[in-house]
C-alpha cells in the first residue's frame, strides 16, 4: 500500500489546516508586537479567523486549496463541521474537571445571582433579536421571523451553538444563509467583547472607579498534578489518558443522539426533536462527562480505583485548543456573498443587542455585587458578547490575580445558568416552526424574563412588602 498517495478531498483538508495553522502563528505575532492590536484584547483566534475571512473573500484561499478540488460549499462545510465538534470536545474537557465550590451561604448566593444575570441576558438578547426581526418579517426584507433566537446564542453562547442552530434553521426551517448569519453574530459579540469592554475599561480609569494595576509577569497558581495522579513514570502518558476520558464520553455522546436519531418518534420528532438533540450534543457530552465523574467517585469511595486520572491542568489546556479551534474555524466559516440580503437585520439585532446587553450587565453588575462591581460586570460582559475567555481576558485587565470572587462566579454560575435557561433552549425547536410559533415562543421569554427578573431582585421586593 503507498501510504503516501492521498484522496484528493484528505489532502485538502490537510491545505486547509496547514494554512489555518500558519495563520494562526501570524495572528499571534500580530498579537504580540502590534500596539493597537494587542491594546484591543482580540484573541488570536478571533483575529485568525478574520485574516482567513478576508482570505477568502478576495479568494485567495480558494486559490491555495485548489476551488477546483473543493469548492466553497465544501469548504464551509468542514469548517462548520470542525465548529460543531470543537464546541462539544471543549464543553467535555472542561466538565470533566474537578472542582471544588465554596459552600458558604454568601458565595453560593452570589453565584445563583450571576446565573441569573447570565439567564436574564439571554432572556432580553433573544427578546430584542426576536422583536426585530418578527417586525421586519412585515416588511419587504421577509426575514425569517425566528432568526432573532440566534442573537443570544451567537453573543451569549458563542460560535459553536450559533452555527450549529443557524444551520438547523438552514437545513430544518429553509432560512437561507442561517449557518453564515449565526457566526457573523458570534463574530461580532467578540469584537464588542473586546473594544466595548477595553473603552469601558479606559473611561472607568479616567473617573477613578478602576485603578491601573502595574504591569507584572502573571504567575499561574494552577496545579499541574495531584499527589494521586498517574506518575510520569507510568506506561501510559498522562495527556492521552485526558485524551481517551474525552474521546469516550464524546463516543456515549454519539451514541445516544445516533439511538434518538433511529427511534420511530413520529413526524414531529423527526422535523423538530431529533435536529434539537443534535444541536444539544455538547449539552449531553457535558452530562455524559458528569456522569462519567459519579463513577469515578463511586470507585474510589469503593477503593476499586486509588488514581486521580482526570488532570485539570491538562484538561484545560484541551479546552482552549478546542475552543481556539472552534473560534477560528467558526468565523473563517462565515459565507459574504448570503448575507446580502440580511444586511440590515445584522445591523439593528449586533447594535441594538450589543447597546442593551451592555447597560442590562453593568445595572445589575453595580447593583448585586457592591463589593466588586467592575470585575463582575466586566467579567459577565465579556461571557455574554463572546465567551467565558473573553469574560477572563476582560476580568485579567482589573483583577490579574483573580483576588475577587468575580472568576469563580463566572465559572461555576453555568450550572444555575443551565437549568434556569432551558426552557429557552426548548423554544429554540419550537419557534422556527412558523410566525405564529415565534410570537408565542416570544411573549414565553417576555414571561420568563419578568419572573426571572422579580426571582433576581427577591430581596429587595420582600423587604418593601414587609416593611408595608
Amino acid at each position: 500500500m503507498d501510504f503516501w498517495v492521498f484522496d484528493i478531498k484528505t489532502f485538502q483538508i490537510w491545505i486547509i489546516i496547514g494554512i489555518m495553522t500558519v495563520v494562526f502563528l501570524f495572528s499571534n505575532v500580530l498579537r504580540r508586537k502590534v500596539g493597537f492590536i494587542k491594546k484591543s484584547l482580540l484573541p488570536t483566534a478571533i483575529i485568525t479567523g478574520l485574516i482567513i475571512l478576508i482570505l477568502k473573500s478576495f479568494g485567495l484561499f480558494d486559490f491555495l486549496i485548489n476551488s477546483e478540488e473543493m469548492n466553497r460549499e465544501e469548504l464551509n462545510s468542514f469548517l462548520e463541521a470542525v465548529t460543531y465538534h470543537a464546541l462539544g470536545l471543549g464543553v467535555i474537557a472542561l466538565t470533566l474537571k474537578s472542582t471544588v465550590k465554596d459552600k458558604t451561604k454568601g458565595s453560593q448566593n452570589d453565584l445563583f445571582n450571576a446565573g441569573l444575570i447570565t439567564v436574564n441576558t439571554y432572556l432580553i438578547q433573544a427578546i430584542i433579536g426576536v422583536s426585530i426581526t418578527v417586525l421586519l418579517f412585515f416588511t419587504s426584507l421577509k426575514i425569517f421571523p425566528a432568526a432573532g433566537f440566534i442573537l443570544p446564542l451567537g453573543y451569549g453562547q458563542g460560535t459553536g451553538q450559533a452555527v450549529t442552530f443557524g444551520t438547523i434553521f438552514e437545513e430544518t426551517h429553509g432560512f437561507y444563509g442561517g449557518a453564515s448569519f449565526g457566526l457573523t453574530i458570534a463574530t461580532v459579540g467578540f469584537l464588542c467583547a473586546c473594544f466595548i469592554g477595553v473603552a469601558h475599561i479606559s473611561l472607568m480609569r479616567r473617573k477613578g472607579r478602576i485603578k491601573i494595576v502595574e504591569e507584572k509577569q502573571f504567575v499561574s497558581t494552577e496545579v499541574i498534578a495531584s499527589p494521586n495522579e498517574v506518575p510520569v513514570t507510568e506506561a501510559v502518558d498522562r495527556m492521552t489518558i485526558q485524551l481517551a476520558l474525552i474521546l469516550v464520553v464524546y463516543f456515549l455522546t454519539f451514541l445516544f443522539m445516533y439511538g434518538i436519531q433511529k427511534l420511530p418518534l413520529g413526524e414531529f420528532a423527526n422535523k423538530n426533536v431529533k435536529p434539537m438533540v443534535w444541536g444539544f450534543s455538547f449539552l449531553i457530552g457535558s452530562i455524559f462527562a458528569a456522569l462519567l465523574k459519579v463513577v469515578f467517585k463511586g470507585l474510589k469511595k469503593a477503593n476499586l480505583m486509588t488514581r486521580d486520572y482526570p488532570n485539570n491542568y491538562l484538561l484545560n489546556r484541551i479546552s482552549g485548543f478546542m475552543f481556539d479551534v472552534m473560534i477560528v474555524a467558526g468565523t473563517a466559516a462565515i459565507e459574504i456573498n448570503v448575507l446580502k440580503h440580511l444586511i440590515i437585520p445584522l445591523v439593528l439585532l449586533c447594535v441594538i443587542g450589543a447597546i442593551v446587553t451592555y447597560f442590562y450587565v453593568r445595572k445589575l453588575s453595580y447593583f448585586l455585587f457592591p463589593d466588586y462591581q467592575e470585575e463582575t460586570f466586566l467579567s459577565l460582559f465579556g461571557m455574554l458578547t463572546g465567551t467565558t475567555s473573553t469574560g477572563m481576558i476582560l476580568l485579567r485587565e482589573v483583577d490579574p490575580k483573580f483576588e475577587t470572587p468575580a472568576a469563580n462566579n463566572l465559572i461555576y454560575q453555568s450550572f444555575y445558568a443551565i437549568a434556569l435557561g432551558f426552557p429557552l433552549f426548548y423554544l429554540l425547536g419550537v419557534a422556527p416552526q412558523g410566525l405564529r410559533q415565534t410570537i408565542v415562543s416570544l411573549i414565553i421569554v417576555i414571561i420568563m424574563f419578568i419572573a426571572f427578573n422579580i426571582l433576581l431582585f427577591r430581596k429587595q421586593l420582600f423587604k418593601k412588602k414587609g416593611k408595608a
